[in-house]
């Protein structure tokens, strides 16, 4: 790009850098200062196998990540837990990325902690250490500089309900569901999908779908915000209209759509007057980049 100096581009990405050093202090929720022990609970969920978190990076900036547990209905053992802290690690430093689609092998999405996993760490000590893990997790996962969707094939329940909201946005086959059995199971959302479904369905609609363990077909999901849209696709096709959903929304400089998302991030998690200075840096990140640069170069219409 002619129009761009080596100056200009330098001074960029010294911007850009001191950006995301800032922005990598948002990442977790929790350290040893709350009383989490992350190597013990990392040591605790190894020894919990089975199933597998596959991620599949594509050139045009999509990445796929594959829940696999087929005989446990894609719950979520503790290997897996540990695998998709991983998975979400390795995104965090892909700058190509712009995508992410968030999927379950088998026709189903997935069903929530492995019940093995779970009464392994029965006791309430190890039960809230893994709660802080996977809030820490999954909140990492809703705060990546990538536009993520969730596709809901079979059935989202109890933990599998709270990944999903996790993600920007809900995708649902048809016949498939979301609800959120914990009250079945004598306990309420650990892994912050109370929360999230609270922003997402405001709090009355939130109590009625946790307080009645509600199934939530797409219609119906769709209806109160929980969803965005319902694919028609068979099965072993579903994956690649989701590709064809999150495309429009992905085009363009990686760098501009990732900013897009931090802003975001930042308005949804910070008080007006923090949220409008971070939106001010990241705007910074942005403002004479290349792809700035070379859109005034161009004159680009966008109408």
């Amino acid at each position: 790009m002619p129009y761009i100096t080596d100056m200009a581009l330098n001074l960029w990405r010294c911007v850009m850098k001191r950006a995301e050093a800032r922005w990598c202090l948002y990442r977790s929720l929790y350290n040893s200062s709350h009383g989490f022990n992350e190597s013990e609970v990392k040591r605790k969920l190894a020894e919990l196998s089975g199933g597998s978190v596959k991620l599949c990076k594509g050139e045009n900036g999509i990445a796929e990540l594959g829940i696999s547990n087929s005989s446990r209905k894609n719950a979520l053992s503790g290997t897996m837990m540990l695998e998709l802290e991983e998975r979400i690690s390795d995104l965090e430093k892909w700058k190509e990325g712009k995508g992410l689609i968030v999927y379950g092998t088998e026709d189903t999405f997935c069903s929530g902690g492995d019940l093995n996993t779970i009464k392994a760490i029965s006791n309430a000590k190890d039960g809230l250490m893994m709660c802080m893990f996977m809030q820490n997790t999954l909140t990492r996962l809703q705060r990546l500089p990538l536009i993520s969707v969730a596709l809901i094939q079979g059935k989202a329940i109890g933990g599998g309900a709270e990944l999903c909201t996790a993600c920007d946005f809900r995708l649902m086959t048809e016949g498939s569901e979301i609800r959120f059995v914990h009250k079945h199971m004598g306990i309420v959302p650990g892994w912050g999908g109370a929360s999230r479904l609270i922003q997402l369905v405001g709090s009355r609609q939130a109590l009625k779908l946790l307080s009645g363990a509600l199934r939530i077909p797409p219609e119906h999901a769709i209806s109160i915000g929980l969803a965005d849209g319902t694919l028609s696709s068979a099965a072993d096709s579903a994956l690649e209209e989701a590709q064809k959903w999150i495309t429009p929304y992905t085009k363009g400089a990686a760098n501009v759509t990732r900013a897009m998302k931090k802003l975001i991030v930042c308005g949804r998690e910070h008080l007006f007057e923090d949220a409008i200075r971070k939106e001010k840096d990241i705007f910074a990140t942005v403002w004479g980049g290349p792809s700035n640069l070379q859109a005034l170069s161009e004159r680009t219409k966008y109408n």
